[in-house]
């Protein structure tokens, strides 16, 4: 990585910091930057800003210049080395493109006011000479941050007058899409999307990654592959990957000819073999060396968080090649308990990650947390670290249908274990990854308690279950049981009749560093109810002790005490 100074005196020479301003702008931007270094080496942590949500879908028109900065500002202090800023909806954006189309500017009556609100606050940002791309680059690199743009690739388009944020080229040319092929039926969910078989669809997304790294300061360029699932009609994807291939060498030239030290990032479905299905050969990219990093990103249900994402295949693809892997975590859960994960369910996701040889993480989808707080902080002061958190108290669940998700998604090539079925005297298999070594800490006295959490819905009081831990059965003497057939008051989103089975593991029975074996046995089920038996959550909660017999804050086994206020 160049120091600032250096890039910028270059990019001015060749006339590609303009972004949209004019010289006397560029000029501008690039003195308010040249005495900021930033990191010498590549970036470990990224952090996924969508330039929506937490943005300008929040301010009142006009928005502020400093309001939209604060994209940037939010993040200072943080371990954020990198921001990958979305453009705007993949189809149309919110900056001043020349070669693109504004959010909204071919909307004349507006069905939806938040998508009209982004669109007059980009609009009037733009007339008031305040480029909104140009504004964040500018202050990434004020704050010592990387600047990514991430374009998302491929959309859906609804229909005009609709869809609001749909470009006048997706409604013009629906002979492009995949589904304009006779023999693809309506329902399947690339109908509408762009087939990259067309060059002229190629065309009109390189062009508006072209004029971004001509004319905007940027550190690189984000491709976001997975949002919209389909590339090619079903029968063309042996074809197609060849010509995704070629696409995404000619944006990897272009983003090393705008500046040599600027890097092409991909995000990706965290399967390999899933990808290769879509018509995205990543090994392929890898060989002829065109891509720097790859994000592997769980689809979890949708934007869960997903800890037992596989991201090993990855790390084994690009050993021995100069492109790094990060992995993604989300920042949902999405239960009928919590609505954002704790800091103990990151804690693990991001431990589970550098368990498995990533070279960086990627924080996508946090901006659920907005306006940020302390507990958000405390999240991202630790994740960069897998040593401070191995002693550390965490989490572990696996992802599974929720009220807002009742649907099971995943990306391709991969399939979500929960809800998993119960029929009587077969045993349901699960896997779990967790990065704690229990024995190591054991020995300096450090672990507290280990608790596995089983919810099983649709159970009654005469129904017989065992759980077996890798091969060995959990001994009833250890099991809690609790009754949760019905609540007057639910929370959240599932209501669903049910039972926890809570387990206080000791160490025989503690589960080991990698992955572990769940096995859940229906051995009677009442004969007069209906409903299928359902394993609807699995967690296992690890609690560490800060030293040997060390209390733990309001330590409930001490009883309740009160400080004397002196």
């Amino acid at each position: 990585m160049v120091v600032r100074r250096e890039f910028l005196k270059g990019a001015l020479g060749a006339g590609i910091v303009s972004g949209g301003q004019g010289e006397e702008a560029a000029t501008k931007a690039a003195q308010d930057a040249a005495e900021v270094t930033l990191p010498a080496k590549a970036p470990r942590m990224m952090f996924y800003h969508d330039g929506r949500h937490p943005l300008i879908y929040m301010y009142e028109p006009p928005i502020q210049k400093e309001q939209y900065e604060s994209a940037v500002d939010e993040l200072v202090g943080t371990p954020v080395e990198a921001i990958m800023f979305c453009l705007g909806d993949g189809r149309t954006v919110l900056h001043d493109t020349q070669v693109g189309e504004l959010w909204g500017d071919n909307v004349e009556k507006w069905p939806h006011l938040i998508f009209r609100r982004a669109h007059q606050n980009a609009k009037q940002l733009i007339q008031d000479g305040h480029d909104p791309l140009q504004l964040v680059c500018d202050r990434a690199h004020a704050k010592g941050m990387l600047l990514y743009p991430t374009l998302l690739v491929q959309q859906g388009r609804g229909e005009r007058g609709q869809d609001t944020r749909c470009s006048d080229f997706r409604f013009d040319n629906t002979h492009l899409e995949i589904g304009a092929a006779d023999d693809v039926a309506a329902e399947f969910p690339g109908a509408r999307m762009l087939d990259f078989k067309h060059p002229e669809v190629r065309e009109e997304r390189f062009a508006l990654i072209e004029e971004t790294l001509t004319r905007y300061p940027v550190d690189g360029f984000e491709l976001q592959l997975n949002y919209g699932l389909h590339y090619f009609h079903p029968r063309e994807i042996d074809a197609g990957r060849a010509i995704m291939s070629d696409w995404v060498e000619r944006v990897y030239r272009a983003v090393k000819a705008s500046g040599e030290n600027r890097e092409l990032v991909i995000r990706l479905p965290a399967s390999l073999e899933g990808c290769h299905g879509i018509g995205l050969d990543v090994r392929e990219w890898l060989r002829r060396g065109i891509v720097d990093v790859l994000v592997a990103q769980s689809h979890a249900y949708g934007e869960l968080l997903d800890q037992n994402a596989e991201f090993e295949p990855f790390v084994g693809a690009a050993a021995d090649t100069k492109t790094r892997v990060h992995a993604a975590i989300q920042s949902r859960v999405d239960s009928d308990r919590l609505g954002d994960a704790t800091t103990e369910m990151i804690r693990a996701a991001a431990a589970n990650a550098w368990d498995q040889g990533v070279d960086g993480l990627y924080l996508v989808h946090w901006f659920g947390y907005w306006p940020y707080q302390a507990e958000f902080y405390e999240k991202l002061r630790e994740v960069p670290d897998a040593e401070i958190m191995a002693p550390r108290d965490k989490n572990y669940y696996l992802v599974t249908a929720t009220g807002r998700y009742p649907e099971p998604r995943a990306e391709p090539g991969v399939q979500r274990q929960l809800p998993a079925t119960l029929q009587a005297g077969q045993p349901a298999g699960l896997t779990m990854r967790i990065s704690d070594d229990l024995p190591r800490w054991e020995k300096v006295g450090r672990v507290h308690e280990v608790l596995l959490r089983i919810r099983v819905a649709n159970i009654t009081e005469l129904d017989r279950l065992t759980f077996r831990l890798n091969g060995k059965e959990l001994p009833p003497a250890s099991l809690r049981k609790i009754n949760q057939m019905y609540r007057m008051s639910a929370p959240r989103y599932r209501t669903g009749s049910c039972y926890w089975y809570v387990y206080t593991l000791d160490g025989s029975n503690w589960p080991r560093k990698g992955l572990n074996e769940i096995e859940i046995t229906l051995l009677r089920r009442d004969p007069e109810v209906v409903p299928d038996v359902l394993v609807r959550d699995v967690e296992l909660q690890i609690q560490y002790l800060m030293g040997k017999h060390f209390h733990r804050g309001q330590d409930i086994d001490l009883g309740r005490y009160e400080p004397s206020g002196y």
